[in-house]
């Protein structure tokens, strides 16, 4: 009846470790090693280890140091990721970016500046050189 459970404990990294729901506002310094969600307002500071992610409701005045971001929301401030920034068609930035990727859906609006960190351009150059296809013609 007490006994252990004989299946293993998984870990699901996609799952949200912390929600800022849409009616909440909050303003200082958030420190997260998991995946954060704001769909509130927010104003201050973010530190997190793994994703962040900005819903359509969602409304952040702060500087951000993370993973990756996703921003579906209106942010202002300063962003540097390891990795991966995407605007979705309803998001707004204004800030300056330093960042590995950068997605700009149609629709979306992005007003700063962009600097690609040189991991992420090395990546990017890769597969830039991969997809191309050299092709000899002769001109005959």
């Amino acid at each position: 009846m007490f006994g252990r459970r004989s299946e293993p404990t998984t870990m699901t990294v996609d799952k949200v470790d912390t929600i800022l729901g849409k009616s909440a506002e909050f303003s200082g310094k958030i420190k997260s090693s998991g995946i954060l969600r704001i769909e509130g307002s927010f104003e201050g500071e973010i530190e997190c280890e793994q994703d962040l992610i900005i819903t359509e409701d969602g409304r952040v005045n702060a500087d951000l140091k993370a993973r990756h971001a996703v921003i579906a929301g209106t942010y202002q401030g300063n962003i540097l990721l390891q990795g991966k920034l995407e605007i979705k068609n309803s998001g707004k930035v204004t800030g300056d970016v330093k960042v590995g990727t950068l997605v700009i859906e149609d629709g979306a609006i992005f007003d700063g500046k962009c600097e690609m960190n040189s991991e992420g351009q090395e990546k990017n150059l890769k597969l830039v050189k991969k997809e191309r296809k050299m092709e000899a013609s002769n001109p005959t």
